[in-house]
């Protein structure tokens, strides 16, 4: 540098060194920095300060491309407030149990293959086969016993001294048709459960299919334990009822069809009426009734107990609808109980 008046057209800086611009903070380092051509930087020192002091002065432009182009990239990536590309979830329902079961993330999903709408009929078609083709044995064999089942059936009034008629041609018949269909369907049912949850399974989320085993396995026992309390006690208590209400009076000969109805239909009911604490912990899972609520409304319980009884049974005599309101009600306690210990 000689004068003044000095022409910056070859300035060569070390890469340790750094400047400041005028008017603003931004630090500058030697790639940062971009010079116009043939611009006059007027240098208003003498050459004894310049040479006690080393001190120069630069009247520059420059831009720092990497630091502008760093927070353009971060203000165009970070999202504003309430515009996001996304659909806004209600705080009050996000993360809750009734929306993570409808819209479950992705990382809930199992990691399963995708298949088409044409696979999924294809799987199905193939399920509906296998358990019609179970349940068939099923009743095949139940068919194959069937005298053997009937006399085990006709045990509950084998001591009452009741008779059974046929009444028109081919009833025993028809009524061992009868026995073997629901027969071979109960003995049949963990293979259509077994078909149904296999099917459903890839589309639920990992904590359901965790929730899932205890379900079925709670459900089916219970439900044999209700067939197997309307064999041992709901069946004998009513058809002793009938029979010591009409001794003297007239002779019991009962239609072979009808008591087989009766019975049938009665530990039917009484085995999808047990499925009561099922429910309650369903409801009380995904949220929609607590425990608090259960026990709150078991005056109305006592008396839906009561008129689901009188409905399920097939008689009317008030004896077997006591005896089957009373399990009810105890079930249903028994469910909140259980909804309460799961922290619902």
């Amino acid at each position: 540098m000689g004068g003044k008046n000095t022409m910056l057209n070859n300035l060569h800086l070390s890469s340790a060194q750094s400047f400041r611009c005028v008017g603003c903070s931004t630090k500058l380092l030697k790639n940062d920095l971009h010079f116009v051509p043939k611009r006059v930087v007027k240098l208003g020192l003498s050459s004894s300060e310049r040479e006690s002091k080393r001190f120069v002065r630069l009247v520059c432009s420059a831009v720092d491309d990497k630091t502008d182009s760093t927070h353009l990239n971060v203000n165009a990536i970070k999202p504003k407030p309430g515009i996001s590309g996304g659909p806004q979830n209600d705080e009050s329902t996000e993360g809750s149990p009734i929306y993570d079961f409808l819209f479950p993330n992705k990382e809930l999903l199992p990691d399963d293959k995708e298949m088409s709408l044409f696979d999924h009929l294809e799987e199905l078609r193939q399920r509906v086969f296998v358990s019609v083709l179970a349940v068939g044995a099923c009743m095949l064999g139940c068919f194959t016993f069937s005298k053997e089942l009937i006399l085990l059936l006709e045990a509950p009034v084998s001591s009452l001294g009741v008779r059974f008629l046929q009444l028109a041609p081919g009833e025993f018949f028809f009524t061992t048709l009868k026995v073997s269909g629901y027969c071979g369907l109960l003995i049949g049912s963990p293979i259509l459960v077994y078909e149904a949850i296999a099917f459903v399974l890839p589309g639920l989320t990992r904590a359901e299919r965790r929730f899932l085993a205890p379900i079925v396995l709670g459900s089916s026992i219970l439900f044999y334990a209700g067939i197997a309390f309307s064999y041992y006690v709901l069946t004998p208590a009513a058809l002793t009822f009938f029979v010591n209400y009409a001794e003297g009076a007239v002779e019991s000969l009962w239609s072979i069809d009808q008591y087989f109805e009766f019975v049938l239909v009665l530990m039917l009911s009484t085995g999808l009426s047990f499925q009561v604490p099922v429910i309650q912990v369903l409801l009380g899972q995904v949220g929609l009734v607590s425990s608090e609520q259960m026990f709150s409304i078991w005056r109305y319980v006592v008396v839906g107990a009561v008129i689901a009884a009188a409905v399920l049974t097939p008689s009317t005599d008030p004896l077997t609808q006591m005896l089957l309101a009373g399990p009810l009600l105890g079930l249903y306690l028994g469910g909140a109980w259980m909804v309460k210990l799961t922290g619902r």
